[in-house]
């Protein structure tokens, strides 16, 4: 990584590394699919919707890595499922939830991620984050706030409301298991169980919610694959990225999702209130200071590379 670098140069203040510019890539395409998934719910239910894009999503990753599938280990099924289960909470709940509450409050309740992941951190790599990620992870979780409005909350909790904080939990662990696994595992072979497991819980929890196959339509077939792709490539990225990305900065670049949604559904016709464009600055605000890091504190990279897993990896 630091070969041809002289060793007397020092990294320019506020610089972002390739793996933290490609974790920004997929965080401004996952902004845009919101508009995407709006149009597509209009034509089908929200876990066929999920099962036909993570499948879509499945099948291209299959095509990519189909040499090293033979090579499957069972520490790669495991982290694949466990990765697999977390996106299909995350993704399959929060979509249910958006279906008896506002995006507003949807927004807000998801919010809890950020600073549910540094938390979740410290227990599983028992490794304490520096202050400055701490506060960078407030900074974010106010905006996210701001962005969502003062009446998210008003209304008290619903199903959906409780719904979607349990999709929250889901998408915080999703982040911090794919920081344990992302050194240990093979990165194409995790991909493609990840994916595939969350298109099959989706199908199967159809008959569970009381959900029906929906007439055939180009604009679900089109919308799901095309985020079938864009779920590849997000998920392709997360998982390479976050070998070098520590968990709490990956998160506080991963809160740039609303802000590139407003902006996307700014180009189609929304409108932002002056509170949520202060919301947006403190996002914004957040990334710059979760880059301050304390003196004479060495961050070697990802905490998750201290953790020691048995030699023989998971066994079942």
């Amino acid at each position: 990584m630091d070969r041809m670098v002289p060793t007397a140069r020092r990294p320019r203040p506020f610089s972002l590394s390739w793996p933290e510019l490609a974790l920004l890539f997929i965080t401004i395409l996952w902004g845009g699919t919101y508009l995407v998934i709006h149009l597509a719910m209009k034509y089908s239910g929200p876990m066929f919707f999920v099962g036909v894009r993570f499948g879509v999503a499945a099948l291209v990753a299959s095509l990519i890595f189909h040499r090293t599938l033979r090579g499957m280990t069972l520490a790669d099924a495991g982290a694949g499922a466990a990765i697999g289960i977390t996106i299909f909470f995350g993704y399959g709940l929060q979509t249910v939830g958006l279906q008896t509450i506002s995006s507003s409050t949807s927004a807000f309740l998801t919010a809890l991620f950020v600073p549910m992941v540094p938390f979740l951190q410290w227990a599983v790599f028992r490794k304490r984050p520096h202050l400055m990620a701490f506060a960078g992870a407030a900074l974010a979780f106010a905006g996210l706030v701001l962005l969502a409005g003062p009446e998210a909350f008003s209304g008290g909790l619903g199903k959906g409301e409780v719904v979607t904080l349990i999709s929250t939990v889901a998408i915080a662990s999703e982040i911090v298991l794919i920081s344990l696994f992302a050194t240990r595992v093979h990165l194409g072979r995790v991909t493609v169980v990840q994916l595939l497991v969350c298109s099959l819980l989706a199908f199967a929890s159809m008959p569970v919610v009381g959900e029906a196959v929906p007439e055939f339509s180009w604009i679900w077939l089109s919308a799901g694959a095309g985020l079938g792709l864009a779920s590849c490539v997000i998920q392709l990225t997360m998982n390479w990225a976050q070998k070098s990305v520590d968990p709490t900065r990956a998160t506080i670049i991963y809160t740039g999702e609303p802000l590139w949604a407003g902006v996307f559904g700014r180009i189609a016709g929304d409108r932002l209130p002056g509170l949520a464009l202060v919301g947006a600055a403190l996002i914004v605000l957040s990334v710059l200071v979760s880059e301050l890091k304390p003196q004479g504190r060495k961050v070697a990279g990802n905490p998750s590379t201290a953790v020691v897993l048995p030699e023989s990896g998971p066994r079942g």
